[in-house]
């Protein structure tokens, strides 16, 4: 059952914003073609797991220009920790190449032009977006897709759907931030096997049939 009431929606941003003031994507970068890469990254692994490798990968690779030219087992070798690094390898490269060919070495700007590179689905390019150039958008992962659907927000399973339902309820301006507070409050508390309703904020306004006392 949806639970979309607006003061109700309210009171869970507002406890949400005191409960996690200060939020920010974990994944470290110095600009946004790395974040990029990063968040390319990050698909199917932690974002700990991706700092750890990006650390020795962006001093070997820094540009486009660099990883479009390094050699697909030079890439493969030093990404391989975050899993599925043949198909990330690939993607990272023509991404590059993309990059060079249509922007000058530079990340474009937009949903639409970000969504059309290889390997840059909606949820990468909305977090690039939001991190790099502080442009609004709704970040769907795993934790915001799950705490959406436990608290009402919405009936769907596919993240477009997901990102579409949460862009009606919650003000634009806070998008970027909310989408964080959420993931934040996914790894912390609201987790996926066992959440952590004892401790929870938001518990007397959830109805989350897997909620615990």
């Amino acid at each position: 059952m949806l639970k979309k009431n607006k003061d109700r929606i309210t009171i869970i941003r507002k406890i949400l914003k005191a409960t996690f003031p200060n939020v920010k994507t974990q994944l470290r970068y110095r600009n946004p073609f790395e974040l990029l890469v990063a968040t390319i990254l990050s698909a199917q692994c932690t974002d700990k797991q991706v700092n750890s490798v990006t650390k020795d990968l962006f001093n070997k690779l820094k540009t486009p220009k660099d990883f479009s030219h390094a050699s697909t087992e030079t890439i493969e070798k030093l990404i391989r920790p975050t899993g599925f690094f043949r198909n990330k390898t690939k993607n990272i490269k023509k991404c590059s190449a993309s990059l060079i060919e249509k922007y000058k070495g530079d990340v474009p700007q937009t949903l639409d032009e970000l969504v059309k590179l290889p390997g840059v689905g909606r949820k990468t390019a909305n977090v690039v977006l939001g991190a790099a150039f502080g442009i609004p958008g709704i970040v769907v992962d795993t934790h915001v897709a799950r705490i959406s659907k436990r608290l009402g927000f919405t009936e769907n399973h596919d993240p477009v759907k997901i990102e579409f339902d949460l862009m009606k309820i919650i003000p634009k301006n806070e998008w970027n931030d909310f989408c964080l507070q959420l993931i934040y409050f996914g790894r912390a508390v609201c987790k996926a096997r066992k959440p952590g309703c004892s401790t929870c904020p938001l518990y007397d306004l959830c109805d989350f049939t897997g909620k615990t006392s």
